[in-house]
């Protein structure tokens, strides 16, 4: 996959171009610290990709890519303060770098940037563009308060906590994609299609995140191994573990849940998902939502070779082992 080298490289370069003020000095050098911080730039690349499918050149939809970066860092920023994670892509979360304070208004400044970016973009449709970009913004924030109502409730279903992950992480996936087709004036039904991808894949992505969170290498994943336990989040892992357990095990999941010992609540929990299989139905699970995906590619009227890319994209994604 060299080439997401040089599709990063080009959003990287339009970080850099960003030139935030000097001052007021709390206000922007959280912001030139946390878009540095790294990370593959995958939604932006979706927007360019999504161009080139479509037979538009990706040069001119380097606004729309980059507002999704920049809101997408918006979003982080914020999480990381209702989450109170100390790690982003292993170093300080700006909240714990700086203060609560500072990040909330240095992540205020991203949201607006993204609109600029957005009002910026020469091609395709404004009003639709904005459109998406609203509806897409108001469902990321419902699903991050979905994610924190989950903390306090018992009776989270599959059913919910799909819907969840959808509004906080697949629908942005579904609307860098679609970005792109409207910027290169592709049909309703070609949009639609492709937004339905990027739908399935992110919910895909996300079920393969809940995994990683309990079993990936801590020194390539970024963020700290085990944080949804320590969180008592609902996770598709803790949810399938919960509805396939015998009484014996539901018992020791329910204890697990109030264990102090943080370290230890996270080995024994990881023991226990081990157990009953919750990993296995989670793949197969994951592997579902993507067959989807590619489903809905499959009716993009394009050739089936200019599609390659994106499906090479979507497998490269879900077998990331961090």
């Amino acid at each position: 996959m060299e080439f997401i080298k040089h599709y990063t490289k080009i959003i990287e370069d339009q970080i850099d171009d960003l030139n935030f003020p000097k001052e007021p000095e709390n206000l922007y050098d959280p912001l030139r610290y946390f878009m540095k911080l790294g990370g593959k730039r995958m939604r932006p690349i979706l927007t360019l990709l999504s161009a080139e499918l479509f037979g538009l050149d990706k040069s001119k939809v380097l606004n729309s890519a980059l507002a999704v970066e920049v809101f997408h860092n918006f979003s982080l920023i914020h999480d990381d303060i209702m989450d109170e994670a100390p790690l982003r892509r292993n170093q300080q979360t700006v909240h714990t770098k700086w203060n609560v304070n500072n990040a909330i208004l240095s992540g205020d400044v991203l949201f607006v940037k993204a609109y600029e970016l957005l009002a910026a973009q020469e091609l395709g449709d404004l009003r639709r563009t904005l459109q998406l970009f609203n509806q897409t913004a108001i469902e990321v924030c419902e699903g991050q308060q979905m994610d924190m109502d989950f903390e306090s409730r018992s009776d989270v279903t599959i059913e919910e906590y799909t819907e969840m992950i959808r509004l906080k992480t697949s629908v942005l996936l579904g609307c860098a994609l679609e970005l792109g087709a409207i910027a290169a004036n592709a049909s309703k039904e070609d949009c639609q299609h492709i937004y339905d991808f990027g739908l399935n894949v992110g919910i895909a992505f996300q079920i393969q995140d809940d995994i990683l969170d309990l079993y990936a290498d801590p020194d390539k994943f970024g963020k700290q191994v085990g944080g949804d336990v320590m969180s008592n989040k609902k996770t598709m892992l803790y949810l399938e573990a919960q509805r396939h357990a015998t009484a014996e095990q539901l018992e020791t999941l329910k204890q697990l849940y109030n264990w102090t010992n943080l370290d230890e609540k996270v080995a024994k929990t990881r023991q226990l998902f081990d157990q009953i299989g919750a990993k296995a139905i989670c793949e197969a699970s994951m592997d579902t939502y993507y067959t989807k995906a590619k489903e809905a590619i499959a009716k993009i009227s394009v050739s089936e070779d200019r599609k390659k890319v994106l499906l090479q994209l979507g497998d490269y994604l879900l077998i990331r082992q961090h």
